[in-house]
């Protein structure tokens, strides 16, 4: 109240007019529950109409912006995406900004994170560490092929280390009715390429592009045009063991990013800055487990929607 009073008397002079103040909840993204602003209402006398123009002191917009940006810090936002988003929002519009104001600004500040090409490369590969989702992921991108457009997808195994990922695939294929090839050595990868009529989705080992083998199929695939390679990682990874995955597959020389199993993480928002940082653009976003359905095109609405949170009620807006 204090500081209300003092900015009013700074603005408006020391013979302003008190009208109203009352207490009003502040509104902002996920978090923000509970918080309360002041709001003034005074007048002062003026002596012409041109003199009585609203001008926001530079230290008051410093101190609106300076409250964004520490709310969306509480919300898990790295420091500097916070502060670019809060300054990123209209002047006039950051005191009392709105949820959805701060998600849409939000989503602009991560547009350049979004694949916006949703054609298919002839061999599509999927590479990461075990367990991440790589085979569940293929098999909702085939799935939702077939389901919306009608077309099969070729769907080609080189994980001859796990029989059990290589029969899971082999089940996905029969339902979608998807061909599918087992390749389990370099030469027989050479020949499943060299025979393929439509997109293959490339199912790999979880294993370090380092490995002797792995690193034999990676010399087959680095031979061929129209391959574009995905790294997946799961949302719920740490910052730094991230880092370490980005910098281990580095070899396979991804040029986009899937984020799977959103639905176990909080929020995106501790992965920010480091994706921002690679700048890998983001294919797609496993939400579950569910094929076909819990996969989607990542956009920058879904991929805020995620980062605050609010996963439910803005992905795919």
């Amino acid at each position: 109240m204090k500081e209300a009073l003092r900015a009013v008397r700074e603005e408006l002079g020391p013979g302003a007019l008190i009208l109203s103040t009352r207490l009003i909840a502040t509104p902002g993204v996920r978090g923000w529950f509970g918080a309360r602003i002041v709001e003034v209402t005074a007048a002062a006398e003026r002596p012409t109409v041109s003199d009585r123009r609203h001008v926001e002191p530079t230290r008051t917009v410093d101190r609106t912006t300076d409250e964004i940006t520490a709310r969306l810090q509480a919300a898990g936002l790295d420091d500097v995406l916070a502060r670019d988003v809060a300054r990123a929002l209209p002047v006039g519009r950051r005191r009392g900004a709105t949820a959805q104001a701060i998600r849409l600004t939000l989503a602009e500040q991560l547009a350049p994170l979004a694949a916006t090409d949703d054609s298919y490369s002839p061999i599509e590969v999927f590479v990461g560490p075990p367990g991440v989702g790589k085979t569940t992921t293929i098999a909702k991108i085939a799935a939702q092929e077939r389901a919306r457009y009608g077309k099969r997808l070729g769907l080609l195994s080189a994980d001859g280390f796990r029989v059990g990922a290589v029969e899971q695939l082999r089940l996905y294929a029969e339902i979608i009715g998807s061909p599918l090839t087992v390749a389990r050595t370099p030469s027989e990868l050479e020949r499943a390429l060299a025979s393929a009529k439509r997109p293959l989705l490339l199912d790999t080992a979880g294993r370090s592009p380092s490995d002797d083998v792995s690193r034999e199929m990676l010399r087959v695939l680095a031979g061929r045009r129209g391959v574009r390679t995905h790294l997946v990682i799961a949302a719920g990874t740490p910052a730094a063991a991230a880092r370490r995955m980005f910098d281990r597959f580095e070899d396979a020389r991804p040029t986009r990013l899937v984020i799977t199993k959103l639905d176990e993480a909080e929020s995106l928002a501790p992965l920010v800055a480091l994706l921002r940082d690679r700048q890998l653009p983001i294919s797609y976003l496993g939400t579950g487990q569910n094929v076909p359905e819990d996969l989607e095109r990542a956009t920058p609405p879904a991929l805020a929607a995620w980062v605050a949170g609010d996963d439910r009620q803005g992905a795919g807006a």
